[in-house]
């Protein structure tokens, strides 16, 4: 999945007629000027973060030196982990009343689902359980599209009337064809506001796309960051490379989260055997150098530029790979891709451990492909927890 900046998402908002603030984007304080702070403004740190009110990353400015010591303020911080480089300076709006609307995909219906409620301010999630009855959860029918008295009944639901109403359904039958049309997997509005003269914009905007989907959208190219909605801080460059690798291929999944030092390269699969396989080095006092998982049967050239990711980090003196037991990822692809990368590196087994803990689809051919290449491998014969203590005597032996 791949998140946006909200300057990006706010643009493709108005392009759909969707009002949103008149806003740009700067990225040192001197460019703001005179005759773009003609009004009050609102000064926002770019970053792919939420929460940016209560960590103090949203500022009110009113005047072109203020605005340019807010912005200064604003480029001084690092909001959860995120350097501030871009700032967005908008337009402040007359606010009346803060509401909230988002479209995400119900994982238990499979289905579109729209959550509004008119009590902004307040984290969704605690309403919901707090106060159910302020929030409508409204699923839709898929591949339809959301019908105007659809988007009514939601807001009526709520106790909007008049105006207010009619502007509020065009604006969520919008906001749904951009949810469909862009392939979102979350599209957020936090607030939707309604102004003094009862117009409904969106003030501030989270949109995330589905990067599977993005070949079909070269527009965005550039736009959406792969792999950022999974990050808790901006991706290394070695991280951006795996990102890469595996969307050059639609087969199979993988991903790469680097770690600070280490020195063993980590590659595993199966959701909690690959927790368990990255618990156990470390209990046993090891350093993994990377959490890196894969699944869905990826395929030898996918394996192989992970592989090579993983081992060209600075540092990385082993390698230990494990799975429990795989029910659709072939043994045999992994091993070959795994040591296309080996040799092509030329790594020696023999002074460079690399253990194998694999099971499962063709797990007798791949067993033969990772001997032959002189390396330690271990079926379900042995537990991960014996494969993950030889990984680390081995490091003591070479290290």
């Amino acid at each position: 999945m791949g998140r946006m900046l909200e300057d990006a998402s706010k643009t493709i908002l108005k392009e759909n007629g969707i009002p949103v603030p008149m806003h740009w984007v700067v990225e040192s304080a001197e460019e703001i000027s005179q005759e773009q702070l003609y009004s009050s403004r609102v000064l926002k740190a770019l970053v792919p973060v939420g929460k940016r009110g209560k960590a103090g990353a949203i500022k009110f400015a009113d005047n072109v030196d203020d605005a340019q010591t807010k912005a200064r303020e604003l480029f001084g911080m690092t909001v959860r982990n995120y350097p501030v480089n871009k700032v967005l300076v908008e337009e402040k709006i007359n606010i009346d009343e803060e509401w909230y609307v988002s479209i995400t995909i119900d994982p238990l219906q499979k289905t579109p689902v729209i959550i509004a409620t008119t009590e902004g301010g307040v984290e969704v999630e605690d309403l919901v359980k707090d106060s159910p009855e302020k929030v409508v959860i409204y699923n839709v029918e898929p591949f339809s599209q959301l019908h105007p008295y659809e988007a009514k009944e939601i807001w009526s639901r709520l106790g909007v009337t008049g105006k207010p109403l009619v502007k509020a359904t065009s604006v969520l039958c919008k906001l749904y064809e951009v949810f469909i049309k862009y392939d979102c997997y979350i599209l957020e509005i936090n607030p939707l506001v309604l102004t003094k003269d009862e117009d409904v914009m969106a003030a501030a905007s989270v949109m995330g796309v589905d990067d599977s989907a993005l070949y079909r959208h070269p527009e965005l190219a550039g736009i959406v960051e792969s792999g950022s909605e999974r990050s808790w801080r901006p991706l290394t460059d070695l991280e951006k490379e795996m990102v890469k690798v595996n969307d050059a291929d639609y087969r199979g999944t993988a991903r790469y989260t680097e770690m600070e030092g280490g020195n063993i390269g980590f590659m595993c699969g199966g959701g909690g055997g690959s927790l368990l396989s990255f618990d156990v080095l470390v209990s046993l006092g090891a350093s993994p150098a990377n959490y890196t998982e894969t699944g869905g049967n990826p395929s030898e050239e996918k394996v192989y530029g992970l592989t090579k990711g993983i081992l060209s980090k600075a540092g990385v003196e082993g390698l230990f790979v494990s799975q429990n037991i795989t029910n659709n990822t072939q043994i045999d692809v992994m091993a070959r891709g795994i040591v296309k990368a080996v040799r092509e590196l030329g790594l020696d087994p023999a002074t460079f451990p690399i253990v194998v803990r694999q099971a499962g689809v063709n797990d007798e051919e791949g067993k033969r492909v990772f001997v032959e290449a002189g390396i330690t491998y271990f079926g379900e014969d042995h537990t991960i927890e014996e494969a993950a203590a030889v990984m680390v005597q081995k490091m003591k032996e070479v290290c």
